[in-house]
């Protein structure tokens, strides 16, 4: 594994016998917490190395932070408490990234993630600039960029009291309203959440934003500095220049400044974009590989099916010409096809019913109801979650949404962050989810990994799950639930704890676009089990909200009408009711 400020990176390989030169299969592989070393405690390093495969017979543990012979051995102390039997090899992230990039070759590599360092080898000899870690050093990676374009931002407004372009970027990147938010979002913010917003500098930058690009060509002449005096000490004229990290992704604006920076003053050197992934650097280093030792993944074909027969993927017969269609014929095609979500929603009845029924009896013995899923479906699971507590008065953690890619995802594309299951398993780890819980993964496919692993995870722990699907030809199997379920397909329940709820709205309009009528289902399948179970708990009076919040002139004067609907008091009487309760709403109603 290798881990950083920003993530924890592993993989599970096996070596392949018989082959001449060393060849490992990869079984497994995934991300989680960041593990920098001088910014994680032992104890939640060791919380991040228990969810990892145990049946082990080499570790390779290298990560940030891990600098001296000291911090080795305490890194490998922790280790062997996780893999008592493992022969363990541990490092710095900069010892992987060498391996990763150059095997046993000399040569230099710039890593710009979050952080940034360059390293170099010749020989045994090794030589390093940068990564002095994010408040004193790391210029030219994802946090310094970000700062930089954050600072500019509200130096232009002190200057001249006039927003540059780039001030509306960054709040839509933030959902937030203006500078001051912003400042309140930079005091409680950590390193990795700013430095996720250079790609927003980047997109500026790319779009012609003079300033941004004036922050990239900075950051790419530091390191282009950094790179020259390694190559300097280690009397390298030719170095080969190895790039690694998010922001040097292929043919990024930031590579194109780098490699024409460099070309100045060291003309000869042959710069390249790193093939091979930190993580496999360090299993080339657990299992001291040779330097043409390869990597073959593991096939996932029947993954790569069960996703091409979801019937959310398919393509729609009745709306293969939309760019040939009128805006009338639009309009009707979307409201025709809205008939496909009740549809689906009246077939699911009997499984609402019973989901309602299981979430109101968690909810009245102490637990938590925990929504979880990944784009489109995690984002409408949030949304529910944080509607429960202004419009119900209920307690903030009773009802939770969790997002694979965590709360940039509700704004942004998170890449990547719905394919992994140990992701999805150690967030409700982090959660605490006990047996009184009830998780409920929404996945349109019905086959995302971070939803699975976020299920199997519940299950282990007892906790009830539901799995909300667009997708019909879900199999038990793929389900998580039992096979001795019964009626699978029709969507009933696998045992008392756990539920398959199908709601097959048929091919999207936009084939693959599950915001659609599978987001539209989904919503209208989350507010009736959210809301029935509120309604068991007695928040609701009639067709009344008795708990909500009176937070806001228009939530107080919708009090101020319940009030007074139902004591049959005038307006002012009611008004004054809730003053004298401090505007508390159940309490007005119950002691007018």
């Amino acid at each position: 594994m290798e881990g950083g400020g920003t993530k924890t990176a592993w993989v599970l390989v096996e070596s392949v016998a018989g082959e001449p030169t060393p060849e490992f299969r990869i079984l497994d592989q995934g991300k989680l917490p960041p593990s920098n070393l001088r910014l994680t405690t032992p104890e939640r390093l060791r919380e991040i190395f228990a969810k990892l495969p145990m049946e082990i017979d080499r570790a390779g543990v290298f990560l940030a932070g891990c600098g001296t012979e000291e911090d080795r051995r305490l890194l490998k102390e922790i280790c062997l408490g996780i893999w008592p039997k493992a022969t363990i090899a541990t490092g710095s992230d900069r010892q992987s990234g060498l391996a990763a990039a150059l095997a046993h070759g000399d040569g230099i590599v710039v890593n710009a993630g979050s952080g940034s360092s360059v390293t170099g080898r010749r020989g045994d000899h090794i030589e390093k600039a940068g990564g002095w870690g994010h408040i004193l050093g790391d210029a030219g990676g994802g946090y310094s960029v970000s700062i930089q374009a954050l600072r500019l931002t509200l130096r232009e407004h002190d200057l001249h009291r006039g927003a540059i372009e780039f001030t509306g970027k960054i709040l839509h990147a933030l959902s937030l309203n203006n500078l001051d938010e912003l400042v309140r979002w930079v005091r409680r913010a950590n390193k990795m959440e700013i430095a996720m917003l250079a790609p927003v500098v980047f997109e500026a930058a790319t779009a012609g934003d003079p300033r941004m690009m004036e922050i990239i060509e900075e950051g790419a002449r530091v390191l282009c500095e950094y790179t020259e005096a390694v190559a300097d000490r280690l009397h390298l004229l030719a170095p080969k220049v190895v790039l690694m990290g998010g922001l040097f992704y292929r043919d990024s604006i930031y590579t194109h400044a780098f490699r024409r920076r460099l070309k100045k003053n060291l003309p000869d050197a042959r710069v390249t974009t790193a093939e091979r992934a930190p993580e496999l650097g360090a299993v080339w280093l657990a299992a001291e590989a040779h330097d043409h030792a390869t990597f073959h993944p593991e096939p996932s074909q029947r993954e790569i099916e069960g996703l091409a027969a979801a019937l959310t993927e398919q393509r729609n017969p009745r709306s293969q010409n939309l760019e040939k269609m009128t805006a009338h014929e639009l309009v009707q095609l979307f409201v025709e096809e809205e008939k496909l979500v009740q549809d689906a929603l009246r077939a699911a009845a009997a499984d609402l019913a019973r989901a309602v029924e299981t979430v109101t009896e968690s909810l009245r013995n102490g637990g938590r109801l925990f929504y979880v899923g990944a784009g489109s479906s995690g984002r409408i699971g949030v949304l529910d979650a944080s509607e429960i507590p202004p419009t119900f008065g209920a307690p903030t953690l009773l009802v939770q949404g969790v997002i694979a890619g965590g709360a940039t995802a509700l704004h942004r594309s998170v890449e990547g962050a719905e394919d992994e299951e140990s992701a999805g398993a150690f967030a409700l780890d982090e959660r605490g989810v006990k047996p009184a819980d009830v998780v409920i993964g929404i996945t349109a496919s019905g086959q995302t990994p971070f939803v699975r692993g976020a299920l199997a995870r519940a299950k282990s722990f007892g906790a009830k799950t539901i799995l909300l699907t667009c997708n019909p030809h879900m199999s038990p199997v793929a389900a998580g639930v039992s096979p001795a379920a019964g009626e699978i397909a029709a969507g009933t329940a696998a045992s008392t704890d756990d539920l398959l709820i199908t709601l097959p709205v048929g091919p999207e309009i936009l084939a693959g676009s599950t915001r659609l009528k599978a987001g539209t289902a989904t919503k209208v399948a989350l507010n009736i089990i959210s809301t029935g179970a509120m309604i068991g708990l007695g928040k609701v009076r009639g067709n009344l909200m008795i708990d909500l919040h009176t937070t806001s002139t228009k939530l107080r004067d919708r009090a101020v009408r319940i009030v007074a609907e139902v004591t049959q008091r005038d307006y002012e009487s009611a008004r004054g009711l809730l003053e004298a309760s401090d505007w508390h709403l159940r309490a007005a109603l119950e002691n007018p």
